[in-house]
């Protein structure tokens, strides 16, 4: 059985501000702390932990002040293998 589960660029979206506004409390840093401390507008920070919705480089700046950039620059970086031969031949150099 398939158990690939697709989801939609919202339902991504809306998971990694719902991760963020997580990290943001456990900092305890509000809202108006992070959009002056990474200096995107409040109402883009308070639209992203709603909507989703917020630019890539203000989407950076917020991931500094919550010191988690790292992650940002891991994005695509694993390598994605076409067949079982490739696995095994990039494990036997």
């Amino acid at each position: 059985m398939n158990n690939i589960q697709w989801h939609s660029a919202g339902e991504i979206a809306l998971k990694l501000a719902e991760n963020i506004k997580l990290r943001r409390k456990s900092m305890s840093i509000t809202q108006k702390e992070l959009a002056e401390r990474s200096g995107v507008s409040y109402g883009s920070v308070k639209r992203f932990e709603e909507q989703g919705l917020i630019s890539l480089s203000s989407l950076i700046k917020i991931a500094i002040v919550l010191r988690c950039e790292n992650e940002i620059e891991q994005l695509f970086t694993k390598k994605v293998y076409g067949s079982i031969e490739e696995v095994i031949n990039e494990r036997n150099k």
